[in-house]
């Protein structure tokens, strides 16, 4: 396993103007990351990548940056609604998504990550997600995204989220063999599968996801969780409720060097959840 950060929790210099993608680089590398996820609008002060910014040169710079930090961009992270009920909106989306394909060809990086949205323009859980019509509607924003995928040679890999339209390993192998593209695959993010309906049933929950998932996942997101306000609330590895010993098992027998990222970390819990998370590798 190669544990990896979130590039934009890492916090490189107190003041925001210097957060820039050269010093968060550097600073993930001193902390002892082998790779990150990179939200090129999250980690880069004062610029939108907007399609215009998403050009070649871009790719170089990315591509120089990480080569001079000994650092793999494990996915590049375009998180838009393919599920948007604005057909103009929609065509946008794609573009974007298209742009940063491209960007992650020729920077080098395998994988564009998204997750799988809602049926409304809020991008938000509502009555409607989970229906069928929701899966179709996300299924028509994303077969074009996936052709792109291939004709650049890069993955995209879909996240599923309880809260979202891909909510549950069902759903998520309903998609995979609706598109039927090997360019797509699964961000495997533990957590994002619980919500206060399930978190209690999290080892059956989860167990039952990589057993379904397991040929089809590309990467690993890890966070923790607590309960607050009738929610839960995602926090960094080892700080909630989080019993990593058979995520951590399965990684180690069917994904030996798999890529997974830490989220919801900051500067005082980065290293810290890394070093327990190697530790507890090294155990099962």
């Amino acid at each position: 396993m190669q544990i990896g950060i979130r590039l934009h929790d890492v916090n490189a210099q107190s003041a925001p103007e210097q957060q820039t993608l050269e010093a968060r680089a550097a600073k993930a590398r001193e902390e002892g990351f082998a790779c990150v996820h990179l939200a090129l609008a999250k980690c880069v002060r004062g610029v939108s990548f907007d399609d215009a910014a998403l050009t070649e040169g871009l790719a170089a710079h990315v591509r120089r940056v990480f080569r001079q930090n000994d650092l793999d961009v494990a996915v590049l992270g375009c998180y838009l609604n393919l599920a948007h009920p604005d057909e103009a909106k929609l065509r946008e989306f794609q573009a974007r998504y298209r742009g940063n394909l491209r960007v992650a060809a020729q920077a080098g990086i395998g994988m564009v990550g998204t997750e799988t949205g809602a049926p409304n323009a809020e991008y938000r859980f509502d009555a409607n997600t989970h229906t069928p019509e929701a899966l179709r509607a996300f299924l028509r924003g994303l077969a074009p995204v996936v052709e792109c995928a291939e004709h650049y040679g890069v993955t995209l890999a879909i996240e599923p989220v309880r809260r979202h339209i891909v909510y549950d390993a069902d759903r998520a192998l309903e998609v995979l063999r609706a598109i039927g593209s090997p360019n797509l695959r699964i961000i495997f993010d533990p957590v994002n599968l619980l919500d206060t309906d399930n978190a209690d049933d999290r080892e059956r929950v989860l167990g039952d996801a990589m057993e379904k998932l397991c040929d089809h996942i590309a990467m690993v997101h890890i966070k923790d969780f607590v309960r607050r306000d009738g929610t839960l609330a995602s926090v960094a590895a080892g700080t909630g409720e989080m019993d990593y010993t058979e995520l951590l098992r399965f990684l180690k027998a069917r994904k030996p060097y798999v890529q997974a990222t830490l989220e919801n970390t900051d500067n005082d819990t980065a290293v810290s959840s890394r070093t327990l998370l190697e530790r507890l590798y090294d155990a099962v």
